[in-house]
C-alpha cells in the first residue's frame, strides 16, 4: 500500500468513526424529543411551536459561521432531523375536549378518513367507522343517535349525498366535513342539520403523516363556539389554521386544484400521445425538469375518479379552463408570427405581476433542486 493509500484509509476510517458519533447524537436527541412529546402530550402544547424552531435554526445557523462550517447545511440538516422528530413524539396528545364521548367519521376506512382516526385515537377520543355496507343498520342508526361529532369524509361526488341522509343526528352533535370543495356541501349540511356545522379543507394528502406544518382551512357554518375545541385540537395536531368563507376557497380552488390538475392532465396526454422516452427525458433533465415531470407522473399513479370528480364537480370552472386555453393559444400565436418582442413584453408584464413573489421562489427552489438531485432523485430508474 502507498503512502497516499495508507493516509486515505486512515481518513476515512476516521470519517467512520464521526458518523458512528453522528449516529449515536442521533438516537441521543431522539430519547430527548421523545420526553419533550410526552410533557406536551400532557400539557396539551402543539407538536409544532414555530417561534421555537426559528429560533433554534437562527442560532444554529450562526453558530455554523462562526464554526467555518456551511449554515445553509447545517438548517437543511436541522429541519430533516427536527422533521423526523415531530413525528416520532406524536404517539399521543392531549384530548382537547374529554366530554366528547363519540366520534363517528363516515368513511373513516378511506386514505384521509384513516388519518383522522389515527389523530383522534392518539387523543384519547371513542372513534367509530361508519362504511356504506353498514349504512341503515340499527347499530348505526344507534351510533349516530348518541355521536358528539360526525365528520363526512367520502368522495366529492358522494359527499352531498350522504350529508342529505344525515336526518337524524342530535341537536349538540357537531357535523363537518373534510371535502376539497365547500360551498355546496355546507350548504347541505345547514339545511339537514340544526346544530353546529362546519366545513373543513385538511390541503395534504392521505400520504401525510399527520397535520404537523400542515395547513386547515376552516368554513364556518353555525354555532362555531360549538366546534371550538375541534379547531383547538388540529393546532394540538400541529395544524396551521386558516379561516375562510367557502366562496373565497371555492375559488381559490379553482385556480390551484381545477385549473392545476386539467393541465397536468392535458400534458400527460400529449406526452403519452407523442410517446417519449421517459428514461432519456429523466437523463436528459435537469433538478427542475425532473421535478416539474414527477408531478406530472404523481397525478397518474393516483386514483382517476378522485381528479376527474375535482376537476367535473363546477362547471362554472370550465369558463376558467376554457380563458387558459385561449390564452395558450394567443401565446402560440406569438410563437408562429416569429413575435419575439411581444413574447418578451408579456413576459416582463407577467413577471411585474408577481413581483418580489417570483423572487422568492427563485430563492426557496434552490433548496428543492438541491435535495432534488440527491441520489439521482425522481429519474425514472
Amino acid at each position: 500500500m502507498t503512502e497516499h493509500n495508507k493516509r486515505l484509509a486512515a481518513l476515512r476510517e476516521g470519517i467512520d468513526e464521526i458518523d458512528k458519533e453522528l449516529v449515536s447524537l442521533l438516537a441521543r436527541r431522539a430519547k430527548l424529543t421523545t420526553q419533550v412529546g410526552q410533557i406536551k402530550a400532557e400539557t396539551g402544547m402543539p407538536v409544532y411551536v414555530p417561534d421555537r424552531e426559528k429560533a433554534l435554526i437562527a442560532s444554529r445557523r450562526e453558530q455554523a459561521k462562526r464554526a467555518g462550517v456551511s449554515p445553509d447545511l447545517t438548517e437543511d440538516l436541522l429541519r430533516r432531523i427536527m422533521r423526523d422528530s415531530y413525528h416520532t413524539q406524536n404517539n399521543r396528545y392531549r384530548c382537547i375536549n374529554p366530554d366528547i364521548n363519540q366520534v363517528v367519521i363516515i368513511g373513516g376506512a378511506g386514505a384521509l378518513g384513516k388519518v383522522f382516526v389515527g389523530l383522534f385515537e392518539k387523543s384519547g377520543y371513542t372513534v367509530d367507522v361508519v362504511e356504506r355496507d353498514d349504512w341503515g343498520k340499527t347499530s348505526t342508526t344507534s351510533l349516530f343517535a348518541r355521536a358528539d361529532l360526525v365528520i363526512v369524509a367520502v368522495p366529492i361526488n358522494l359527499t352531498e349525498q350522504v350529508i342529505t341522509s344525515l336526518t337524524f343526528l342530535p341537536g349538540t352533535c357537531v357535523l363537518a366535513d373534510i371535502t376539497s370543495v365547500k360551498s355546496a356541501p355546507l350548504k347541505a349540511m345547514l339545511k339537514v342539520h340544526s346544530g353546529p356545522v362546519v366545513g373543513l379543507h385538511p390541503m395534504f394528502g392521505p400520504d401525510a403523516p399527520g397535520m404537523i406544518k400542515q395547513v386547515v382551512v376552516v368554513c364556518e357554518g353555525r354555532s362555531p363556539q360549538a366546534y371550538q375545541w375541534l379547531v383547538e385540537q388540529m393546532k394540538t395536531w400541529g395544524a396551521n389554521i386558516h379561516f375562510s368563507s367557502a366562496e373565497e376557497h371555492d375559488e381559490a380552488m379553482a385556480f390551484i386544484q381545477v385549473m392545476r390538475h386539467f393541465n397536468t392532465f392535458v400534458y400527460g396526454a400529449h406526452l403519452q400521445g407523442e410517446d417519449p422516452d421517459l428514461d432519456s427525458l429523466t437523463v436528459f433533465s435537469s433538478p427542475i425538469y425532473r421535478l416539474e415531470l414527477a408531478m406530472v407522473g404523481r397525478l397518474f399513479a393516483q386514483s382517476p375518479q378522485l381528479y376527474a370528480d375535482i376537476i367535473f364537480n363546477n362547471p362554472a370552472n370550465f369558463a376558467l379552463l376554457r380563458r387558459f386555453h385561449q390564452r395558450f393559444g394567443e401565446a402560440l400565436s406569438l410563437l408562429e408570427n416569429g413575435d419575439k418582442t411581444a413574447f418578451i413584453s408579456e413576459f416582463n408584464k407577467i413577471g411585474s405581476w408577481f413581483g418580489d413573489y417570483a423572487r422568492k421562489c427563485l430563492v426557496d427552489s434552490k433548496q428543492l433542486l438541491l435535495k432534488a438531485d440527491d441520489d439521482e432523485m425522481l429519474r425514472k430508474s
